[in-house]
């Protein structure tokens, strides 16, 4: 028996578990986006809709459903029935930090849904505004040290991941920055590049044109190696600074329940997809790299980085506002 063989009775095994009992064309696939279009979460899910409809014949659309901080997406998905033909794409946040800031939090990630796999991730930098008059990660360390409490950093909210992730710094440095919250990415940003406060915690996309105009200084990465979106920006670990590892990831889940081989032929399509060069391009272009992983890989790391959020959020006494 070919292997050719084998491979096309496998996917017709799979298809028949993702479409039911159903003719073809009456089914579609739908990829939930708990957020507005334009965003990271809607150009991902419609990588994934174009090249899902293209390799199984099946009509897949994206069906953008903000609301409750993204709950209400989630809890579509959630409800669905898990025959793969509904399935979440959603960032970190909602899977790591939420369960445990958000009071009376209405899902259990690991009873309530099948991780797929990661999708792509953007690493977040840490800059300060030309102003400030810093020009390393050893000079704002320097800096915090002298004067406790009156350095300030920026983010987009209390208990958005950026919050948590400077919090994370001050732990590793032991220093003691003063938190400044938003009310999102733009106003933060806007008062970082104007001087008003000196430091930020950034996703990457949203600086970087920002660091190549001077008009920010990039002082390090919060990720494991470099980034090829801006190669020349070191890593805080370079740096000397440990464990202050905080990357913006998007995922893709199923409702619990979903067949296993069905889960793993859906990881292992999504992977197929963004491998493709002219996705890469385009993830590239919004800062993001692809960064697919098997699904229990996928369910590990979703458990290890909410632990690592629970003890941040409760040894500082963070809570949702």
């Amino acid at each position: 028996m070919s292997a050719f063989f084998l491979w096309a009775l496998r996917r017709t095994v799979l298809l028949g578990l993702l479409l039911g009992s159903g003719a073809w064309a009456q089914e579609r696939i739908t990829l939930v986006a708990p957020f507005p279009p334009g965003g990271p979460v809607d150009t991902l899910a419609r990588i994934l809709a174009e090249g899902l409809q293209k390799r199984t014949g099946v009509p897949a659309v994206v069906e953008n459903l903000p609301g409750a901080a993204g709950n209400l997406g989630i809890d579509k998905v959630k409800r669905a029935r898990p025959d793969g033909r509904t399935l979440l794409v959603v960032p970190a946040g909602n899977l790591t930090i939420n369960p445990t800031l958000m009071p009376n939090f209405p899902f259990q990630i690991e009873r309530d849904f099948a991780p797929i796999t990661m999708l792509a991730k953007a690493p977040n930098v840490l800059v300060v505004s030309s102003a400030a008059r810093i020009g390393s990660l050893r000079e704002l360390i320097a800096q915090a040290k002298a004067r406790p409490g009156q350095l300030s950093y920026a983010s987009p909210g209390i208990g958005s991941g950026l919050h948590l992730a400077g919090e994370l710094f001050k732990q590793q440095t032991e220093t003691d920055l003063m938190h400044v919250p938003y009310k999102g990415t733009g106003p933060a940003l806007n008062d970082v590049l104007g001087g008003t406060v000196p430091v930020m915690l950034s996703n990457l996309p949203a600086t970087l044109a920002h660091i190549r105009s001077g008009k920010l200084i990039a002082l390090g990465l919060t990720d494991t190696s470099r980034t090829p979106v801006a190669p020349d920006i070191p890593t805080l670990a370079e740096q000397g600074i440990a464990g202050v590892v905080v990357t913006s990831w998007y995922g893709l889940l199923a409702p619990a329940g979903t067949p296993p081989a069905l889960v793993e032929q859906l990881a292992r399509d999504a992977a197929e997809i963004l491998a493709h060069s002219a996705v890469r391009e385009q993830l590239r272009g919004q800062g993001l790299t692809e960064a697919t992983q098997k699904p229990a890989q996928f369910a590990a790391h979703i458990q290890q980085e909410t632990q690592t959020w629970a003890r941040i959020i409760r040894a500082r006494g963070i809570s949702a506002q």
